[in-house]
């Protein structure tokens, strides 16, 4: 749900790259015609689109505090992110219509629903690409036992994100050639690039107890505090249950030589071992740091010419030492600001890493051990024009005809930030030069 655009600099490196069109003042129109800001056309966002961008409903007393630290800390607090830079701290703004999740499904899918050319089909499994020679004619699916083929009269289109789409074009014969080989698969063009260049951002997750204050770990472990929850959102649509975990974030150099922020925190009035196990018993707090232009790179790439198996996903994370000092200062700057004293009152106490983790070496292997992804997978279908690019800056994969990829894979370095929004817009780009390729 957090709406994020990124930074200028990132866009305008892609166009620097050579993808003409996708600079930060080519793309801050697309932004702005798929917004809907609750408070109409202000804060540099724009207003009537079908992506509504509405402010926190909830509050707490140590995420209040721990702005008011990054202050001190030289990190300003600022009104709302996406304004280019993100310089700063504020409260996360949601895609959601009254406190509920307004998904893409919402925002795009559902209001075109009843149209005559569309057909959607679920419960099904893309097996590849169908191709006469080099030119795209459609996809082949299996819906339960029955295989398919859904013939394209114009363009193929890959939406199946960072994973999915590298994984389709590998089982359909355009990878590298070994690859195909190894597995069987005819080669229609041997592309190098399709599953490589995989990157994300790692969030290491710092954890502090407190005191004096309540977090979300008493409220949702107590019977009282769950039904409470749920009859703030049943009758006000506020509260806890209106929010992703993350709802502070503060944006930041690691080191001054940084050109623009490079460190983003998703803070969390909560705390746990890992996803899907249950809130420890005591009330704390998770200032979870990430690296938003990591240089560690991996790849998605196929084990077997059935669809069905799960392809080999391998991240790297932390494997350059650029990614590992980050790494370092992140946690070292996460620290300063638990110790400023707009936080003493709620005597926060690190316990995880521990305090007796204080040697660079010592805190590159707490981040190994601590670091979980943010869930922004990208790159993998990269746009550009070198030999390693997949797709050029009209998204169309380099050497076919009639097939594009529209999705976050495209990305040639990920965003400094979530990567939600950014990927709205390239949807809505793609769209554009499809429309544009039709008339």
């Amino acid at each position: 749900m957090i709406y994020m655009r990124g930074q200028q600099a990132d866009y305008d490196h892609w166009a620097a790259l050579g993808n003409e069109g996708w600079s930060w003042q080519d793309v801050l129109p697309l932004f702005r015609r798929l917004e809907d800001y609750a408070h109409g056309e202000a804060d540099g966002y724009g207003s009537g689109g079908a992506l509504r961008v509405e402010d926190p409903r909830v509050s707490w007393e140590i995420l209040d505090a721990w702005r008011e630290a990054a202050a001190e800390c030289g990190i300003p607090p600022i009104k709302v992110f996406n304004q280019g830079d993100n310089f700063g701290c504020a409260y996360f703004q949601m895609n959601q219509r009254r406190g509920r999740r307004w998904s893409a499904a919402h925002a795009f899918l559902h209001p075109a629903m009843q149209r005559p050319n569309l057909t959607v089909v679920t419960g099904a499994l893309v097996h590849r690409v169908r191709f006469d020679q080099r030119r795209a004619t459609g996809i082949e699916f299996a819906r339960g036992d029955e295989l398919l083929f859904a013939e394209a009269t114009g363009e193929t289109v890959l939406a199946a994100g960072s994973i999915g789409s590298p994984q389709i074009l590998q089982l359909s014969g355009v990878a590298a050639g070994e690859l195909l080989q190894q597995h069987g698969i005819p080669v229609v063009l041997a592309l190098p690039g399709v599953g490589e260049n995989l990157h994300d951002h790692l969030q290491i997750r710092m954890q502090y107890r407190v005191r004096n204050t309540r977090t979300l770990n008493e409220v949702a472990n107590r019977l009282t505090g769950k039904l409470a929850m749920g009859l703030e959102y049943l009758l006000f649509r506020t509260g806890p249950l209106t929010m992703p975990p993350s709802q502070l974030g503060a944006f930041a150099r690691s080191h001054p030589g940084e050109a623009t922020p490079n460190i983003e925190w998703h803070v969390q009035p909560l705390s746990l071992d890992k996803f899907g196990d249950p809130l420890h018993p005591f009330p704390a707090i998770t200032p979870s740091v990430c690296n938003l232009r990591p240089t560690s790179r991996g790849w998605v790439r196929i084990v077997s010419p059935d669809p069905q198996t799960y392809p080999e996903i391998k991240l790297n994370y932390l494997s350059t030492p650029e990614d590992r000092r980050v790494a370092v200062d992140g946690m070292r700057f996460t620290r300063r600001i638990m110790a400023a004293k707009a936080l003493a009152r709620f005597a926060p106490e690190e316990f995880r890493p521990g305090t007796d983790v204080q040697a660079d070496a010592d805190l590159e292997r707490a981040a190994g051990e601590l670091g979980t992804t943010i869930f922004h997978p990208v790159g993998t279908c990269r746009m550009g024009a070198d030999p390693q690019a997949v797709v050029d800056d009209a998204l169309r994969v380099h050497g076919v005809d009639r097939l594009r990829v529209v999705d976050a894979s495209i990305m040639p370095r990920i965003t400094s930030g979530n990567t939600n929004a950014p990927t709205s817009m390239i949807a809505e780009k793609g769209a554009q030069l499809i429309l544009a390729a039709r008339h």
